[in-house]
């Protein structure tokens, strides 16, 4: 039993007891008296069986198999309390998330049903509670995979559940999409209370206070509406008092009577007012926002928010591109550099706020500005997004629809708009939510299954009755709520959405551009050609640190590539001849695991520097915003596996998180030089048979070919810099010419071209010889090697290297380390160029910088925490071994 207890001193303030001990689980099918302890709340079932040893740890091996009997049973959970005795009016229990089909009952009385992950739900159990003795609650979770397909089965003459990923089950549920697995994440269906549950008494309270702001087109002032919502009856005095605070200062006060609705608010006005801004641009203040509610003498309730204010504006204008597409925060235009985000764990219960904030500082630290919270996941937990709030991070929120033609049959859309409608009330005071979109690729679907959509018809009523009949939801229901309920945020129909053109379009709205990796598989380093008007998802799947794969997999035997226990963690579909490709295509395959990590977190890495830096080259000036933003997908892992995350489910950071910092710096330099075709012939037709036919010239890339050198910079003010250009001998780390060097100016806010179509210097003596040992004997391959420096010594560098990487040899780099005095810091250099230089992360380490090239002449330090220097495993392309220690 749990005794819930009271505060010392009675008073008229609203009070709230956590439900979050004592709570016990069974299967229905289990015997009666089979009860497991709940060891922490909020749970999910899987967080509990694996507490008291009832199931295998599904994260490990392929225990995953072993555990899907969990989804399909009936859970109850239940708890034994005893009430504080209250001299309040009220007594609500909420439950803040239910996962999913729940029923609630209070002493054998139900007293809740609910069918929906996403909503809250507030009861008053004055009738249904005994004050001052035991009471009992049980919660019974039905399987939400039995239900869906029952759902489908009930519905299927109204809707044809279309589906992309897993099966159609989960479109007719309100679940977390990815509950039935994905391309990254296994099936592990979740049931349970998933979010706090807890006892609300009170009189009356505020359930809800948030600010409406709207800015002059200056910044010098910002005006709007306090507003606050009262539970509860309301007396004929009933007052709320608000106060806005910056560093304990009191900025401004208003009163409001509360009126019959429960809804108090107050004009207010702020002249000069401290801006919340993205991190790279400005320091994300936020207010302290009170508001205390009061009957004549008594103070009732109090609540308090940090809010930011901040002027956001998606800007698509015409250009000669097509339509533009980049956000614009307190009238500075920004290049949103960052990642998408899928749930951090398949037990999101156990996810801690600290965890949370690890990871969105962690984006922070690799200069990502923009997340976006895919739609096949959850509406993210508040302690990220307090993260958000406080380092800065500007969200893209997508309603949580993925991949698949949603119904819109009467208790779907309205369990559907309760949810909507609390999923707005409870973001729209945060300032880090700047854009929602209506769902992830639902579009695509609708093409790929020739479901109805005339662009030009406006008629919401139609939509309905029509075999796309979600686009209600997206085109019409979601702008009327956010109209209603946010109405100073932005809103995008999906992702990818281009004004109803079709989703791959480049000259319009976001897209997703997988024709690297998935699609067509183009060449990584054809990047440029490929960009859109903004990039909301690409990617590159790579193993994660060879760590990351042993504490996963217990059967050291299996730790090799392409191993039966590797490709079943492997969700991604055809994965292995992907991969394969794309390193035989580049790289030289070695023997062993460790060799086959690095090849294929190379490859990531590679694909990320090139995509990085040329669509934000694309960035350009204003009124030429090519490129407004690129998000990879995906930051993150929901459990230990081979992904597109460029940081693994424990945090460990491959190679391609630091290839973003270092292209999203504030002021960056790019090199790019022609690639040449190695992988793909020039077509022309044979006179004798008609067949289609071709060669490949593999000597092209020595004898001729240019370079482009840029400054990319996000900074407000222009800056002088000093840029070096060196061409560098692979063979013998020598410069094959005099370097370039000059003054320039790196431009405010945008792309600097500073070479152009440069002609390259060549790599062999004669450009016309054609003798076949001139491979050998004659070439002399280098790398472009690009320095900037800024005003305040802060060196920059890009290289670009004669591709492919597998023609190349990288014997005797003689690679050197030297240990600070203080064990924290390790300078690098080498004789030679080297490619790929990659120090193997460890779940707690933290290194500065990693994944990178290293030239004759320009040594590397980087910050070592939380290993030993001496401890370092290292390796780079072309090493003897997989990795060596220092």
């Amino acid at each position: 039993m749990f005794i819930v207890h009271q505060p010392s001193n009675m008073s008229t303030v609203a009070a709230r007891f956590r439900l979050d001990q004592g709570w016990s689980v069974r299967a229905k099918d289990w015997s009666p008296s089979e009860w497991l302890p709940v060891k922490q709340m909020p749970t999910q079932i899987h967080m509990d069986l694996l507490a008291n040893g009832k199931i295998p740890d599904p994260y490990v091996d392929m225990n995953e198999l072993a555990v899907q009997w969990v989804g399909e049973k009936t859970w109850i959970y239940k708890l034994q309390f005893t009430p504080p005795t209250t001299t309040h009016k009220f007594t609500d229990i909420v439950f803040e998330g239910l996962d999913t089909f729940a029923k609630v009952t209070l002493n054998g009385k139900e007293i809740l049903s609910s069918d929906n992950m996403f909503v809250s739900y507030r009861v008053n159990i004055n009738d249904a509670m005994i004050p001052d003795q035991e009471n009992l609650l049980e919660i019974e979770f039905d399987s939400a995979l039995t239900k869906g397909r029952q759902l489908v089965e009930k519905h299927k003459h109204e809707h044809d559940f279309y589906v992309r990923q897993s099966e159609a089950g989960r479109v007719a549920v309100r679940k977390a999409q990815y509950n039935w697995g994905w391309d990254w994440g296994p099936i592990l269906m979740t049931a349970g209370p998933w979010k706090p549950v807890y006892l609300d008494q009170y009189t009356a309270k505020l359930d809800d206070i948030w600010v409406q702001h709207l800015f002059g087109d200056d910044l010098q002032s910002c005006n709007g509406f306090l507003f606050a919502n009262v539970q509860g009856g309301t007396g004929a005095d009933d007052t709320v008092k608000f106060t806005l605070t910056l560093d304990n200062e009191t900025i401004l006060e208003a009163e409001s009577k509360v009126d019959n609705n429960g809804t108090a608010q107050a004009p207010f006005e702020l002249t000069n007012p401290k801006l919340w801004y993205p991190f790279r641009y400005g320091s994300p203040v936020r207010y302290s926002f009170t508001a205390t509610l009061r009957r004549s003498s008594a103070q009732l309730d109090t609540k308090t928010r940090l809010v930011g204010f901040r002027k956001t504006e998606l800007v698509q204008e015409d250009d000669s591109h097509g339509k533009s597409f980049y956000f614009r925060i307190n009238n500075i235009d920004v290049f949103a550099g960052g990642s998408c985000w899928i749930p951090a764990d398949n037990m999101v219960s156990q996810i801690s706020p600290q965890r949370y904030y690890d990871w969105v500082k962690l984006a922070v630290e690799g200069n990502q500005d923009m997340i976006r919270v895919w739609g096949g996941g959850i509406y993210e937990d508040d302690a990220f997004m307090d993260a958000c709030d406080e380092l800065g991070v500007l969200v893209w929120h997508d309603f949580q629809f993925a991949c698949a033609s949603y119904p819109t049959y009467k208790s779907y859309l309205d369990t559907f708009t309760r949810e909507a409608t609390q999923q707005i009330q409870r973001f729209r005071w945060r300032p880090s939510v700047v854009v929602w979109a209506g769902n992830n690729e639902d579009y695509q679907v609708q093409e790929r299954y020739k479901l109805d959509y005339d662009y030009a018809n406006k008629d919401p009523e139609s939509w309905l009755k029509s075999s796309f009949p979600a686009r209600y939801i997206y085109e019409h229901l979601l702008p009327e709520l956010l109209k209603e309920h946010d109405p100073h945020n932005l809103y995008h129909p999906s992702s990818p959405w281009g004004d109803g053109k079709p989703w791959a379009d480049l000259t319009v709205g976001d897209m997703h551009q997988w024709n690297i990796w998935h699609g067509t598989m183009e060449k990584y380093q054809d990047a440029a050609e490929m960009s859109g008007r903004f990039v909301s998802e690409f990617g590159m799947a790579a193993y994660p640190h060879v760590s990351t794969n042993k504490a996963a997999i217990t059967d050291a035997s299996q730790l090799y590539p392409g191993s039966m226990m590797l490709d079943f963690r492997n969700k991604a579909i055809g994965h292995e001849r992907r991969t394969a490709t794309y390193i035989a295509e580049n790289f030289r395959f070695r023997d062993g695991f460790g060799e086959f990590t690095h090849l294929s977190q190379t490859v990531q890495s590679e694909t990320m520097r090139w995509a990085y830096k040329t669509w934000r080259r694309q960035w350009n000036t204003p009124g030429q915003r090519k490129c407004g933003g690129v998000l990879v997908w995906q930051l993150n892992d929901c459990w230990p596996t081979a992904s597109w995350a460029v940081v693994d489910y424990y945090l460990v950071k491959k190679p391609a998180y630091y290839a973003i910092a270092r292209a999203m710096r504030t002021v960056d330099v790019g090199v790019t030089r022609t690639v040449f075709d190695w992988c793909q012939t020039t077509e022309f037709v044979d006179e004798f048979s008609g067949l289609k036919t071709g060669q490949i010239d593999l000597s092209e890339a020595a004898r001729k070919g240019t370079f482009d050198v840029w400054i990319a910079s996000s900074a407000v003010d222009e800056i002088e810099v000093s840029l070096t250009v060196r061409f560098i001998s692979i063979k013998t780390g020598k410069d094959v010419c005099a370097p370039i060097q000059r003054k320039t100016i790196a431009g405010a806010n945008r792309t600097t071209e500073v070479l152009e179509k440069e002609a390259l210097p060549a790599s062999i003596p004669d450009a016309d010889d054609y003798t076949v040992p001139f491979c050998v004997a004659k070439h002399d391959p280098f790398v472009v090697h690009a320095t900037v420096t800024l005003p305040d010594g802060t060196v920059v560098s890009d290289s670009a290297w004669p591709d492919p990487i597998k023609y190349l040899d990288f014997a005797a780099r003689n690679v050197q380390f030297a240990a600070s005095a203080d064990g924290e810091h390790v300078t690098i250099s080498a004789e030679k160029p080297v490619k790929a230089f990659v120090f193997e992360e460890t779940p707690g380490m933290k290194l500065s910088d990693n994944g990178f090239d290293i030239m004759p002449g320009e040594d590397v330090t980087v910050r070592v925490q939380g290993s030993k220097v001496q401890e370092l495993l290292w390796t780079h392309i072309g090493a003897k071994e997989a990795s060596m220690s220092i």
